[in-house]
Parts: C-alpha cells; structure tokens; sequence
C-alpha cells in the first residue's frame, strides 16, 4: 500500500508550568527523562519508527534548550530534502503576536504545509511518554475516508470529567467533542469507560487549511476547544482512533495495554519513573522492536567501586562509590560520594551527591552538589533552603546553572 505523503507538526512550546522547577530554565518537551532520554523523544521516536520523516516541532517558551538537544541528537539526513527534524520558532509572519493556542501555531506556519504539498498532516504533542504505531492510525484514516481523525484514548468515566471527551458511534465516527463534561458520553461497547482525546490529530491537508483559516477569522486558537466543533458543525467526517488497539512489536504480556501518561505535575513525573522500574515494569523502556532513540553522548561506562543497587537504572558516566541505591533513576555522569543512600529518587546529569547524604523521594535536577550529609526529602526534620516542596510529598532540587545544556 502507497502511503500518502505526509508532513508532522509538533508542538512543543508548552510552557509546563505544573511542572515547576524542572520548567524554570527550559520547556516541558526538553525535560530530562528517565536515563538517557527527554520528553520530547517519545513523539519523535514514534515518528521515525513510524516511517514519518518529514517533522517540524513548533517551540515557544523557553525554547534554547530544546533547541539545542534537537540540533545534536535529531539530524536526519543531508541527502534527503524531506528527511528531517527542524526546530520552528514563531516566525510573526501575520503580525507581531507568539503563538496563542495549538491552532494558531500551525495557521502561523501554513506556508511550510504549502510548500510541502503534503496529502496528510499530522498534529501531535510533544509531552507525553507513550509508544505509538502512527501508520496504525493512519490507515484507520484511509479505511473510513476520514476527513480528520482524533486519537482517543479509554479512560475510567469516572475520571472523564477533567478531560476533553469525545462522543463516538460505533464505527467510530465522531458525534460530539466535550470539555470536561459532568455527564460524559461512554465509548461504544463500554458503559464503563469513556473517550479521551489525546491532542493527536490526523488531518486531510484542505480540511486543515479551511479549518485554520476560518478559526484565525473567529479568532479562535485552539484545535480541541475551536476547530474540532467547527468541523464537526460543518458536517466533516470526524473518527476517533482508539490507541488501545494499537500494537506495538516487542511489547512484553506484563506491560499495561496503551501505556500512555501526560507528566505534566511533579508527581506524575515521578509515577512515570518508577513505572520502569522492576521486573516486570508497567512500561518497559528497553524495546528492541521499537526504540525510543536516547540522547548521544561519549561518556564513559559506568564505575561502580562497591555499594549495594536495586531496582534502579543508571546511565552512562556515573561513578559510584560505596552508596545504597534503591528504586532510583542515575541519569548521565553523575558522581556519588562513599556513604551516600538514594531511595525513590531520580538524579538528573552531572550531579555530585558528596559524602554521607541521604535522599529519598527527591528530584535533583542537572548540575547539582548536595552537600555532605544533609538528609534531603521524605521523613526529613530539616527542610533544604534550596528545595522545593511539591503537596504530592517529592522534594525537587532545581539546578542552579544557567546553560543551554539543561
């Protein structure tokens, strides 16, 4: 089967606020995650692995960082013109304003759709940890002749009200679009379970192009709160694609079905780092079959001098000397002096732990010393002057350099 060309806009200018202070000094996409990757390389992943190559990630706020890590890890190809990654600040072109919803950063950007003649465009978000077989959706596009397909996602009903839930025939076919409805609508089959939107979209190129046209003209910026209604209002053909059904290869029986998180709080962030953790984790983050592609670095292997490690991922470059990890994540290059206990934690790159300190539940984001001895987070008497205490009860240590790195 030819595909249809296609090209993917990415956004990734969220501001990530909830995420405080990993967000001071970057954008949520560029956040470090798990060992060796950031968030914005679970999309991309899913992109490449996907055999869609052609990918602008629109930015925003904060956006130096991003910009960066892109450029060093995401070079595609010097041979072929529509194999890349390219980083697209708002360009103004129709006036001095930033991008003021999801909408109005792909109307502020048509002139790359036109220029690229693609059939489809994909919208999708850069914020979120998942794994995704896109063609999957894509061909559900193709099946039903859709005009505009929305990834929907199960969720419990009882959960549905805090989200943008989408009312669905059985086929499919979209018939309403709710934000945050205090009676939402079931999913076809299950009284027990609704559809929620996912922000990723499938589109017909002249349907996009009508639509953000007519919502720049009503002023309306966003594609869940404006442009889906209008479609729908018009009598487009709108789908939902369940992402429950989608099959990733390698996929290991103890993984949950449809592993999707939005890490868009401290403690959500903290939820998706444990899920990898264990025997048989929730998401498995090693999978042959379907990479998501880490950063690069030349680091050396780890060094570890004695200690006791559990259930814990460390990265490369770290040295360990004689410490107790447990149930943590190590990120790259990190020095942990003798002495030291790391429990539930996640220690982002090239931090120092020196001698005798004791952390547990605590966020310690890139470039950090902590100090001897200092106990820092859970069942800690002491609060550190230079933390940040989240209500969910995770200690984050911001860093304190400024540089494009981080």
């Amino acid at each position: 089967m030819a595909y249809p060309k296609t090209l993917a806009m990415i956004m990734a200018g969220g501001r990530g606020e909830r995420l405080f202070p990993l967000t001071f000094e970057r954008s949520k996409p560029a956040v470090p995650f798990g060992g060796r990757y950031r968030i914005v390389d679970f999309v991309l992943s899913n992109l490449i692995n996907s055999q869609i190559f052609s990918i602008y990630l629109l930015v925003q706020y904060k956006s130096q960082s991003l910009i960066e890590y892109v450029r060093e890890n995401w070079g595609l190809s010097a041979v072929m013109s529509d194999h890349f990654v390219t980083v697209v600040p708002p360009q103004m072109r129709y006036g001095p304003d930033w991008f003021q919803g999801t909408a109005n950063a792909v109307f502020q950007n048509l002139n790359l759709i036109r220029q690229h003649k693609p059939e489809l465009v994909i919208v999708f978000g850069a914020d979120h940890i998942y794994r995704m077989d896109i063609r999957q959706m894509i061909d559900f596009h193709l099946e039903r002749d859709a005009h505009v397909t929305v990834a929907a996602r199960p969720v419990p009903i009882g959960e549905a009200g805090q989200l943008g839930i989408i009312d669905a025939d059985n086929d499919g076919r979209i018939k309403g679009f709710i934000e945050k409805p205090k009676n939402p609508p079931s999913m076809p089959g299950d009284p027990t379970r609704s559809y929620g939107s996912m922000g990723n979209y499938v589109f017909n190129t002249d349907t996009l192009i009508k639509a953000l046209i007519q919502a720049e003209r009503n002023k309306e910026y966003d594609f869940g709160k404006h442009v889906i209604p209008n479609l729908l209002n018009a009598g487009e053909r709108l789908f939902a694609y369940d992402f429950a059904v989608n099959k990733i290869p390698g996929t290991k029986p103890y993984e949950e079905i449809g592993y999707w998180r939005d890490v868009g709080t401290i403690k959500t962030f903290w939820d998706a780092h444990q899920d990898m953790l264990g025997e048989e984790p929730v998401f498995e983050i090693n999978n042959e079959l379907w990479p998501i592609r880490p950063s690069r670095n030349e680091l050396p292997a780890t060094k570890i001098l004695g200690g006791e490690i559990t259930n814990s991922i460390i990265a490369e470059g770290t040295v360990i000397n004689r410490s107790k990890i447990i149930n943590s994540v190590i990120r790259n290059g990190v020095v942990i002096e003798d002495g030291v206990e790391v429990r539930d934690s996640l220690i982002m790159d090239h931090v120092t732990l020196k001698k005798g300190c004791t952390l547990n539940k605590v966020i310690v984001d890139a470039y950090n010393v902590v100090e001897e001895n200092l106990h820092i987070g859970y069942d800690s008497k002491k609060p550190y002057w230079r933390a940040h205490s989240d209500p969910s009860g995770i200690t984050v240590i911001a860093t304190e350099k400024h540089t494009s790195r981080i």
